[in-house]
């Protein structure tokens, strides 16, 4: 309906103005791809001094089957994932630290009340940009610096005699590597989510140094447990949690990759898409309850937004 329609341009704008207003979101993931580019040249470069040891690599990359090009490709690829998403997580927490924090310290919270836009619809917005716009820049940014390392490549191989085509354009391993990619950067927000709504909370309570007052009772509220029950409860729930989504079912490498002992590996069975068990993520108890939290965590922040005095 109307309302519906209202709801979604709102969010839409919301999710622009913090685009603007938080130019990190996207700054962050352009300087890594621009770094990681010039590092992969420079390093191709420095390659060319040992043009023996260079020519031979290619050579023998040239030798090796399908299935270990494939991995070797894969494993590259990956490597260079691995930096956006450590860069991604960093900003998460950063941005849903500083978002509601920022707008009280700067007081341009009062020019925000004075539009028709509520609260809830400014929680959820930040929500949005944390588990859905952040992720989504990261893919893209991903997406074009492999891209670009695989161009830069093309040119090094050829100017060595090799083929291109041949060593690294394996559309297979490429659509693999961004299927894996693009499932691991929305999966992980929302498994992180009860800490994404914790720091919302703490951003729209806080009066000075919201990292400090998030993450303190994070580190001690564990040291107590363990000291006066002698449990762990609370330090899996914070820890073991942010370190282990239930996304891979048989880890990055899955025993179904090697044939007649372990000896060869087969072609078809080469993928991280494989290792990914995306519906026991989804049936996972701990995913729906860490949402629940997130979900009373953001009401808190919506109420004390609206009815903090900032005047």
């Amino acid at each position: 309906g109307q309302g519906g329609s209202v709801m979604m341009a709102n969010q839409l704008a919301l999710v622009k103005r913090e685009l603007w207003e938080h130019r990190s979101i996207w700054l962050t993931p352009l300087s890594i791809a621009v770094v990681t580019i010039l590092m992969a040249a420079t390093g191709l470069a420095i390659g060319d001094g040992f043009r023996y040891a260079a020519d031979m690599a290619v050579v023998g990359a040239s030798n090796v089957g399908d299935a270990e090009r494939r991995a070797l490709l894969i494993g590259a690829l990956s490597g260079v994932t691995i930096l956006f998403v450590l860069a991604m997580c960093i900003l998460i927490v950063f941005y849903c630290l500083d978002s509601l924090y920022a707008e009280r310290k700067d007081k341009s919270i009062l020019f925000w009340r004075s539009l028709p836009i509520t609260d809830t619809e400014t929680i959820v917005s930040k929500l949005l940009v944390a588990a859905v716009a952040i992720p989504l820049v990261t893919l893209a940014a991903v997406m074009a610096t492999q891209l670009a390392n695989l161009v830069i490549m093309s040119f090094w191989i050829s100017a060595k005699g090799g083929s291109p085509g041949h060593l690294l354009w394996d559309f297979g391993a490429i659509f693999d590597i961004w299927g894996a990619t693009l499932i691991f950067l929305f999966a992980l927000p929302l498994w992180l989510a009860p800490f994404l709504g914790w720091f919302l909370f703490v951003s729209a309570f806080s009066k000075r140094s919201p990292i400090l007052i998030a993450f303190l009772p994070i580190v001690v509220l564990p040291m107590l447990e363990r000291m006066v029950f002698g449990t762990k409860l609370l330090a899996h729930a914070f820890f073991v949690r942010s370190a282990q989504p239930p996304l891979f079912d048989k880890g990055v490498i899955s025993p179904e990759m090697f044939e007649d002992e372990g000896i060869r590996l087969s072609a078809d069975t080469v993928s991280v898409l494989s290792v990914i068990d995306l519906g026991r993520f989804l049936a996972s108890p701990s995913l729906w309850v860490g949402l629940l939290v997130c979900a009373l965590f953001a009401t808190a922040a919506v109420y004390v937004r609206r009815y903090r005095d900032e005047s």
